[in-house]
């Protein structure tokens, strides 16, 4: 399988878009979330739903980066 120089820098663009965008969504979230758990401990399982939610960023920048690698559509 022969994979273009274009779809292999696309790939490379969504992948690493995918964890800038986590890394810059969780950091604001896990300052805050640690604020809160040290104040009110009993928040942490709220406060670790929050911090998860943005590690969808990476997946969905993965999968279309195998999307473009594979040539799937």
């Amino acid at each position: 399988m022969v994979v273009n120089a274009e779809f292999a820098i696309a790939a490379a663009i969504a992948i690493a878009g995918g964890l800038i965008g986590t890394g810059m969504a969780q950091q604001g979230i896990g300052a805050a979330g640690m604020g809160i758990i040290a104040e009110k401990p009993e928040k942490f399982g709220q406060v670790l739903v929050f911090f998860v939610i943005p590690e969808t960023l990476w997946i969905i920048g993965f999968v279309l980066g195998l999307v473009l690698l594979l040539n799937i559509f």
